[in-house]
């Protein structure tokens, strides 16, 4: 079934970037649109050319590279606002001028103290005038959702004639609700007798919570532009979400009915992206693109989901950029979920052993939040080995130099469980890196670090610290912990806490058993 195009129209870095806060430099904003045009966005606006010349220029350096997505400048309804949007554009593939205008009753009266008739004015003789540097042309009516109706479709019908090619309907201060402004838009396409000459937009934004309801009940009844932003950031409560608009579009298709050409594997990457460069983290429970988004702890669900994923899950986490789903052990999991885990991590126990490991979980997860592989090994190694068993190396001493402008270079002994000392030197990017590669020479694994923490343990600045390092080798994960004054070395005790659990293998003669289920 071939279905219609929905315009994804990106604000990210205009109404995204106005958040208090969220301010970025001209290279940050470029590196955010590259990524942009990697997901395939229809529309970039790159800024508000007259608002700033670091606004100016990162608009004209966008619209200079960034090819395959139009690019749009936002300019008020005045001739030097749509002139330095228009030359910011120049260079631009595919540029495009958004032209806004305030229309309702409370924004006429206090903020322009214009009539009517002067605002209609005002909006046609801009679009006229931005027509003559550029022939794709967006006006929106701004705080449209509170404009009468009847003077809103006079507006729309008007700037459609004298030129603009899409019609945006703001929900400027969050006010509408889903089925309000869907009736909107559908009075919209009923009453303006030339809408067929011009693409209905939807900008929502968050204040009430519902800027993606509202965006998706106006896609429903007939826009064909939805403005967004990654992760939802903007002014006050912010924007639509563009992840969530494309992911409910992607996953509920038979029922709206339309399509986005957005390369939804690439939506991770830029969330995170677009996370760390404005310092804005993402909830843990924020759809879609939160740490939680696919992950499940509860023993029923995750029984229900090891049994068949979509008992649990509608979506599927690779559509997005993530590897995997992740069933989270915790106290609410159950037995079913554990053994499974247990299983992953290459070890098989006794229906008996499996009794005790579970029991002693749930002791353990009433005291942590967070249980990690390290956790279940020694649970495990609780009841099937010793803890001698665990090392197979001892860390005897390290050695390091460091000098600013010079590589760092760090020496370590490690003794083996049959007594022997190997020594290794190795260089790294600092010293902690340094050490690392000199115990990756030795133990001969070649592993990747991909956390490292430091937190005090006590007080004073001779406080000790504890180091907890999270390392990756042959797609198995485990994390080591170290404790000592000397955060250096006792980086490297946690280092090669991990690298034991690594070379860690269980007993040639550990009992299989069998399938175990249930939560």
């Amino acid at each position: 079934m071939s279905l219609e195009r929905l315009v994804i129209f990106d604000t990210t870095l205009r109404d995204g970037e106005q958040c208090p806060g969220a301010s970025l430099n001209l290279k940050e904003k470029l590196e955010i649109a590259r990524k942009l045009a990697t997901l395939n966005v229809d529309v970039i606006e790159a800024g508000f050319p007259i608002a700033s010349p670091g606004d100016f220029d990162s608009v004209k350096e966008i619209a200079r590279e960034i090819r395959g997505s139009s690019i749009a400048g936002l300019a008020r309804a005045l001739e030097k606002d749509i002139e330095a949007a228009a030359r910011a554009l120049e260079k631009a593939e595919s540029p495009r001028i958004h032209i806004f205008l305030s229309t309702s009753k409370t924004h006429r009266e206090h903020k322009l103290q214009k009539n009517k008739s002067e605002i209609i004015k005002m909006a046609t003789d801009a679009v006229q005038f931005g027509k003559k540097f550029c022939d794709d042309i967006e006006f929106s009516p701004e705080d449209a959702s509170r404009t009468e109706q009847d003077f809103l479709c006079e507006v729309i019908e008007a700037v459609i004639d004298a030129g603009a090619k899409t019609v945006n309907i703001p929900d400027t201060v969050g006010y509408a609700v889903p089925d309000e402004f869907g009736e909107l838009i559908s009075n919209i396409k009923s009453n303006v007798s030339n809408i067929d000459k011009a693409v209905i937009s939807v900008h929502c934004h968050n204040d009430l919570g519902m800027a993606v309801a509202n965006s998706l009940a106006a896609v429903k009844a007939g826009a064909r532009q939805v403005e967004c932003t990654i992760n939802g950031i903007g002014e006050r409560a912010g924007n639509a979400a563009m992840e969530e608009i494309v992911m409910a579009l992607k996953t509920r298709r038979n029922f709206f009915g339309v399509d986005t050409r957005i390369d939804t594997q690439q939506i991770m990457p830029c969330s995170k992206l677009v996370s760390s460069l404005t310092g804005f983290f993402v909830q843990r429970n924020k759809a879609i693109v939160g740490k939680n988004a696919f992950a499940h702890e509860s023993g029923v669900h995750q029984d229900g989901f090891l049994k068949k994923k979509d008992t649990y899950e509608i979506m599927n986490p690779k559509d997005i950029g993530l590897e995997e789903s992740e069933l989270v052990l915790g106290k609410h999991s159950g037995r079913n979920a554990l053994s499974k885990k247990i299983e992953d991590l290459g070890y098989t126990l006794t229906d008996s052993e499996l009794k005790e490991v579970f029991e002693d979980f749930k002791i353990l997860a009433d005291e942590k939040k967070d249980l990690f592989e390290e956790d279940i090994l020694s649970l495990i190694q609780k009841q099937k080995f010793s803890e001698e068993d665990l090392i197979t190396y001892k860390l005897e001493s390290i050695k390091c130099s460091f000098e600013s402008g010079k590589i760092p270079k760090a020496s370590v002994v490690l003794t083996n469980r049959d007594g022997e000392k190997n020594e290794a030197t190795a260089n790294g990017d600092g010293p902690v890196d340094s050490i690392c590669n000199a115990i990756d020479s030795i133990t001969g694994l070649s592993c990747k670090l991909i956390d490292y923490q430091v937190m005090s343990k006590t007080k004073g600045r001779d406080a000790q610290g504890e180091v907890t390092v999270r390392v990756v080798s042959d797609n198995r994960e485990v994390l080591g912990k170290g404790v000592g004054v000397n955060t250096i070395e006792a980086s490297g005790f946690a280092y090669i806490n991990a690298i034991n659990k690594l070379l860690f293998k269980a007993k040639p003669d550990s009992l299989e058993c069998d399938d175990i289920t249930g939560p």
